[in-house]
Order: C-alpha cells, then sequence, then structure tokens
C-alpha cells in the first residue's frame, strides 16, 4: 500500500526538492502541499496523509503551533519535522509536541527514505547528527529528577551495559568488539531489550534511557 505524504514548507523550491526525492523511493506519495502552518490542519482532515513533512520556521503559523493544534484536534497522522534548526530546545519542543521524528533538511536521499520508513513502522526517527543533541538536553532536563533504579526495567546488568552501548550510538560490531561479544549474542540481547521494554527503535530507546536516567550526564 503507497504511503500519502503532505509537505508543509514556505518555501517552493524545499517543496520541489523533496516531492522529487521522495519520487525517487517506491511506496511513497505526494498527495498535498501546503505553504503555512495555518493550512495544515485543514489540509490534514481533507486529504487524510498518513505522514506530514512539516517545516517549522514559516511565514504565519509556525510548525509547532500547527502541530499543537492538529494534535489538540485529535489527529493521528505522523508528523517528521523537517528543518534546518538544530537548537535543543526547539527539538525538545517538537518532540514534546507530538512530532515521531526530526530531520534536518541537509539531509540525504537515504536518511530521508530511512526516517519514512520508521515512522511508516511506528518508530521514532532522529536524525544522527541531532541525536547527540537531544540526549544532553533531555539529561539536563532530568538531573534534578528521580534516581535511577535499574531494578525495575527487569534488565539483566549486561543488558543495561548494551543499552547505554546502543543510545551512545554504537553499531552492534562496536558493542560486539568492545565487549568481546559476538555479532549474534549482541543482537540476542538487542531484541531481548527491546521486547522488554516494549520499544522497537533506537529514538524510542534513547527517549526512555534519558526519562529513566538509565544514562547520566557523565556518560
Amino acid at each position: 500500500m503507497t504511503c500519502r505524504l503532505l509537505l508543509v514548507d514556505d518555501h517552493s523550491l524545499i517543496r520541489a526538492g523533496v516531492r522529487a526525492l521522495v519520487s525517487d523511493i517506491p511506496g511513497y506519495t505526494v498527495i498535498g502541499e501546503a505553504d503555512d502552518g495555518g493550512q495544515l490542519l485543514e489540509h490534514v482532515l481533507r486529504l487524510d496523509p498518513d505522514i506530514v513533512l512539516l517545516d517549522i520556521s514559516m511565514r504565519t503559523t509556525s510548525g509547532l503551533d500547527a502541530l499543537t493544534q492538529l494534535r489538540a484536534n485529535g489527529c493521528l497522522c505522523k508528523v517528521l519535522i523537517l528543518s534546518m534548526h538544530t537548537d535543543p530546545d526547539l527539538i525538545m519542543r517538537a518532540l514534546e509536541s507530538g512530532a515521531h521524528g526530526y530531520l534536518l533538511k541537509d539531509t540525504t536521499a537515504t536518511e530521508l527514505e530511512q526516517a519514512l520508513a520508521a515512522l511508516r513502522s511506528d518508530e521514532r526517527y532522529l536524525s544522527p547528527a541531532i541525536a547527540h543533541t537531544v540526549i544532553n538536553q533531555a539529561l539536563l532536563r532530568a538531573h534534578s529528577g528521580k534516581q535511577p533504579s535499574d531494578d525495575r526495567h527487569n534488565l539483566t546488568a549486561r543488558q543495561l551495559e548494551i543499552l547505554r552501548l546502543i543510545v551512545r550510538g554504537k553499531s552492534t560490531r562496536e558493542i560486539a568488539s568492545g565487549l568481546g561479544l559476538s555479532i549474534k549474542t549482541v543482537e540476542t540481547h538487542r531484541s531481548q531489550i527491546m521486547k522488554r521494554l516494549q520499544i522497537y527503535d533506537v529514538a524510542g530507546l534513547v527517549l526512555f534511557a534519558v526519562r529513566e536516567r538509565i544514562i547520566s550526564l557523565d556518560d
């Protein structure tokens, strides 16, 4: 089944560029465009897209204001922020407002496809270039919160160790090499971690580890 996309950006050249990239990705089609956040809700209700690609900075109504309005009206479509902004507070506001992913505008076609595939599979996606920024910002917010209690996560010490490495952006091969384990063993632990936490994407693991303080400011 084709995944239906709505583009919302106040720059026509950006919309044209994204549309061209999407046209080369099998299984996706652009069903509509808007040039201001104030048009988002109307377009979503009329066109019923699966995923909205939403800019933040627009002339009249910002993407964040539009996203808040969208969620307040109970719209369940996925939202992928496509922005040039790397400000930590802005990124966190977007995620807290209901965005399912955040992608920088200098992204490659491959990364766009990965992000769309993640949202289509009910996962979240963070541009690797901003993942560390998001972790640091969330940690700073959580720093004065509750102390970690690893026991309640029902993860073994080894699984917690692997989870921390996953959150820090290490690949399966790097984790296996660093811990002296086989790749298959690391993959098994990774699968068990996701199953026990009921979180099946890396971005979700990052947000969980930050919220539960499984990683610290010194990690």
